[in-house]
């Protein structure tokens, strides 16, 4: 009979234990009532968080601040490799790290003030002063350097900033050359550092560098890197289709309605041509988490069930666009999508 009793206490409090993990569940879920899913993917960083120090902060330019975030024995990176900065008012950017791959005990970042921008540059350069401490997750790298026979560099301004770890890990051998633009050369970042690394296989422009005849008649095999502004990089990419960019600012979400079906909330939302699956989400639901609003952070990704997704995102693996996307900037191919929300 005792026997029977602790077996029976030990079955409901294994379904009690079972039902509060579920309702815990449900609770988290981004579309609470809704069920979350069964292995969640919204709302989620795509690396764990770092708590570093501004150890250091230093203007290498008019406008631009380079910060020092140290840390113990911080995950290793390479040249090309980004971090994400959560700002202290939850905004989330993206920054290329230019310091010494080699150095476990910092990274090191610099962003120019954006006086028209969205607002991140203003608060790393208003609300980061030395001491504070600050969130940072990745380092993550979608724009690694490829090895070639030969390569050419193309930065504008603060688009240096994921070139310089590039040119330092070069051979001495190596056969290369930058084109560093930028307003004027008190505005560009550690012009000085690469002057001294490259002697006369640099280029420094102030104003708009010829690109016809810096990127003509290239070398068989030459890879071509470019960071900068939105306009350098498409007129770099008109002469190159191969070359190799690194952006952080959103692309356009702009092209021709569609609709997106919720299928576990068993409702469809139209996506107007001008406007973002995201918007169009958080108007129904607005507790949906996002986070960065430029395809770069992970934290609006959603499961696709049906239909063509045009990927707009910098983020997400080809394995990964099989069956999600990121609701913030990418859209529908054809007329409609079926999204697991």
């Amino acid at each position: 009979m005792a026997h029977a009793l602790r077996k029976a206490a030990l079955v409901a409090g294994t379904a009690w234990l079972a039902r509060r993990a579920m309702r815990r569940r449900i609770q988290a879920s981004p579309l609470w009532p809704l069920p979350a899913l069964a292995e969640p993917v919204s709302g989620r960083p795509r690396s764990r968080s770092l708590r570093l120090r501004v150890a250091a902060r230093e203007t290498v330019a008019e406008g631009v601040v380079r910060l020092r975030l140290e840390g113990r024995e911080l995950p290793r990176w390479e040249p090309g490799a980004h971090i994400d900065l959560v700002l202290p008012s939850g905004l989330v950017r993206q920054y290329s790290l230019c310091g010494d791959p080699a150095d476990r005990s910092a990274y090191t970042v610099a962003t120019r003030l954006v006086a028209d921008g969205r607002g991140g540059s203003r608060e790393v350069h208003e609300r980061l002063p030395q001491g504070t401490e600050v969130e940072v997750r990745g380092p993550r790298n979608r724009f690694p350097l490829i090895a070639a026979p030969a390569y050419v560099f193309v930065a504008g301004g603060i688009g240096i900033t994921p070139l310089l770890p590039m040119l330092r890990a070069l051979p001495e051998d190596a056969d290369w050359r930058l084109v560093y633009a930028g307003r004027s050369r008190a505005s560009m970042p550690f012009l000085a550092e690469v002057e001294k690394l490259g002697g006369d296989r640099v280029t420094v422009v102030e104003g708009r560098p010829d690109l016809d005849a810096e990127l003509a008649d290239l070398p068989a095999g030459t890879v071509v890197h470019c960071c900068g502004p939105e306009g350098l990089m498409a007129a770099v990419a008109e002469r190159v289709p191969s070359v190799r960019v690194e952006r952080f600012a959103p692309q356009t979400v702009s092209g021709a309605a569609f609709e997106v079906e919720l299928r576990r909330s068993g409702r469809t939302l139209t996506v107007a041509a001008d406007s973002s699956v995201l918007a169009a989400v958080r108007a129904e639901f607005p507790g949906t988490l996002y986070s960065c609003e430029q395809g770069f952070c992970g934290t609006c990704r959603q499961r696709v069930l049906e239909g063509e997704v045009d990927h707009r995102d910098e983020l997400l693996t080809d394995a990964e666009r099989v069956d999600s996307l990121l609701i913030c900037v990418s859209r529908a191919r054809g007329e409609r999508l079926v999204l697991d929300m």
